[in-house]
């Protein structure tokens, strides 16, 4: 299948058909030139007689055929029969926060610092959201846990935000997996196996109809069947628990997208908390993988403004996450057909004929 920019073709063998046009376009030359010579002089003098009034003669015996010309590669596409991935508005129902609380927030490359620019950006992300969708907080440490399930309560989710406080540990495949959830309680996913695997038991919660998919089917049908997604917020460094591509792959299984925003900076910055000190840097290639892996987007912050924008602007993306491919065949048709009917016009009110 023919593609580019999103743009398929259902029978794409048809698209040589459009090889006819220049072969049309030379032989309508060739005819013109034969007219020429046919008529004389008095037909050359009529060609290039003096002026503008020259130049505006041979526009309007050109015009015609050009539009007819693009008429017909028109209905050779139509033919073809195209279709187009359309971003679609999917009407959102619930989205998780998923917030890095790990000591590493404490880094002062955000200004003030990482958490302070955080919770600032979560709260600008609530309220970009429509009334109708819940919003709810996991906290992400050593441990991870549900500090606000999902609801319409706008001043809960701030009160919810604002108790943040960095601890140690980061545990993004733990956090990653109780959001899913939070957002799924009727999947009944087995949290606990999968952050704390029990000796001989099976491993958790991977949906029966995506259990003998292969990993690009996963990330294709990612997000497909869900109106939620999870914003993960963190610098991408899980050092406990269970690997975060683990939890972002029962994500995609169960169709639901992460969105990644990357805080800080590659070189990173230096941390003193108790007594102990630590060069903290961003973790940028977990954070994109998790975000492909689940058919979502990753977003670096380099400070404290953009990271704002970002949550604002996720705030509006995620409600537009529907693709649905349209067959074009319909415009195409018409568009070659309003060509044709265009150029007939002109051609019969320029010269009193059609052809």
């Amino acid at each position: 299948m023919f593609s580019g920019l999103d743009l398929t073709f259902l029978w794409p063998r048809l698209l040589w058909l459009l090889a006819a046009l220049p072969l049309l376009a030379l032989a309508y030359l060739r005819l013109t030139a034969n007219r020429a010579r046919a008529g004389g002089p008095l037909a050359y003098l009529e060609q290039t007689g003096d002026g503008a009034s020259a130049l505006a003669t041979r526009a309007r015996r050109a015009l015609p055929p050009l539009l007819w010309l693009l008429a017909l590669g028109a209905l050779l596409l139509a033919l073809a029969r195209p279709q187009a991935a359309l971003l679609l508005p999917a009407r959102m129902e619930a989205v998780v926060l998923a917030i890095d609380m790990s000591g590493s927030m404490r880094a002062t490359d955000l200004a003030p610092d990482r958490i302070s620019a955080a919770r600032n950006a979560a709260k600008a992300f609530i309220d970009k959201q429509p009334q109708h969708v819940r919003v709810g907080v996991v906290g992400v440490a050593a441990a991870a846990a549900v500090v606000q399930s999902p609801t319409r309560n706008r001043e809960d989710l701030t009160q919810a935000v604002d108790r943040l406080e960095p601890q140690r540990g980061t545990a993004l495949g733990s956090g990653l997996i109780i959001a899913l959830d939070t957002l799924l309680p009727e999947a009944k996913i087995d949290v606990e196996q999968f952050i704390s695997p029990r000796p001989g038991a099976t491993p958790p919660a991977r949906s029966a109809d995506a259990a003998g998919a292969d990993a690009e089917a996963r990330k294709k049908e990612a997000g497909a069947a869900r109106a939620t997604a999870i914003v993960l917020l963190s610098d991408g460094v899980s050092n406990v628990g269970p690997d975060p591509l683990k939890a972002a792959e029962v994500a995609a299984d169960h169709g639901v997208r992460i969105y990644t925003v990357g805080i800080g900076t590659p070189e990173g910055a230096t941390v003193t908390a108790d007594g102990w000190k630590a060069r903290v840097r961003l973790d940028e290639a977990t954070l994109q993988r998790v975000a492909t892996m689940t058919g979502g987007q990753y977003f670096r912050a380099a400070d404290a403004a953009q990271l704002t924008a970002i949550y604002r602007e996720l705030g509006t993306r995620i409600g537009f996450q529907r693709k649905q491919p349209t067959e074009l065949t319909a415009l195409a048709a018409a568009l070659g057909a309003l060509l044709a009917a265009l150029g007939a016009l002109l051609s019969l009110a320029w010269f009193n004929r059609i052809l």
